[in-house]
């Protein structure tokens, strides 16, 4: 058992040591990464979506890679909008990791991109547990789910720097109980932003992407610290961020985060991405 322990701390510290270097490296770039976490459903994609569309029209550079174990469904749906479209396939892996992403973004993301939106897995339990190198990380769950939701996944949206609840034209048919879902929400990450969205409707849209641009031009996101009574129960990798920006879309930001993995002898997952800066 201590075995086991111990190679899911030596992963996750891994992970942070890449994640570090890949935040580091878009920063120097003036890029700002959103990672977008739900369960399968949720209506993420149908989201993103429109926040893309609407960064199109608002005429800010934008790029969104979305993650899939096995279709491209998503990454069309996404391309609708008219922004850059990468589909991952991670082959079964039920979340993205740093190493991952920066691979993935050498050699493709344009070196104007303000703003990356990245789709992870749907799923909400692995992915939580792995810092992307974002500089906001959002949790998202559907009236449908249930109010319970942040309870049964505290690491998910104890982590978050913000909370969307989607389809909220569904609310009334769902019995959706908002105030319930936000002291939920408040159990496991005190303070931090709930808000109501509805893709179809319109409702909602567009908070996204001023969080976003928010954090692009310096402002320092929610820092989310786990609720006593779920720190430490082992639901994943605690690791609050805390990110300093200097002003200004066109230029690069500091990021501060506290990580503390050892990176070991391996290869520089993000010199592909400074090298094309």
């Amino acid at each position: 058992m201590c075995r086991t322990v111990d190679l899911r701390q030596a992963v996750l510290a891994r992970n942070d040591g890449s994640a570090r270097e890949l935040r580091a490296a878009l920063a120097a770039r003036g890029t700002v990464a959103v990672n977008l976490m739900s369960s399968p459903g949720s209506g993420k994609t149908a989201l993103l979506e429109a926040e893309l569309g609407l960064a199109r029209r608002r005429g800010v550079p934008v790029a969104a890679l979305t993650a899939d174990l096995a279709t491209e469904n998503d990454a069309l749906r996404l391309a609708r909008s008219g922004a850059l479209v990468k589909q991952v396939l991670t082959d079964g892996l039920c979340h993205l990791e740093a190493e991952m992403l920066a691979g993935h973004l050498a050699d493709w993301l344009p070196d104007d991109t303000r703003l990356l939106f990245v789709e992870n897995v749907g799923n909400l339990v692995c992915p939580a547990s792995y810092d992307l190198g974002e500089s906001l990380r959002v949790a998202l769950a559907s009236v449908t789910e249930g109010e319970d939701k942040p309870l049964k996944y505290p690491t998910a949206f104890g982590l978050a720097n913000l909370v969307l609840v989607t389809k909220a034209d569904l609310a009334a048919a769902a019995e959706f109980d908002e105030a319930a879902f936000r002291a939920n929400v408040t159990r496991v990450n005190p303070g931090v932003e709930v808000v109501l969205t509805s893709a179809r409707r319109g409702q909602g849209v567009g908070v996204l992407l001023d969080r976003a641009l928010a954090v692009l031009d310096g402002a320092v996101p929610h820092r989310p610290v786990m609720a006593a009574d779920h720190a430490g129960s082992g639901h994943g990798h605690a690791h609050p961020h805390g990110h300093g920006h200097a002003h200004g879309h066109g230029h690069p930001h500091d990021h501060g985060h506290p990580h503390q993995g050892e990176d070991g002898e391996r290869r520089d997952p993000t010199a592909a991405v400074r090298e094309s800066a």
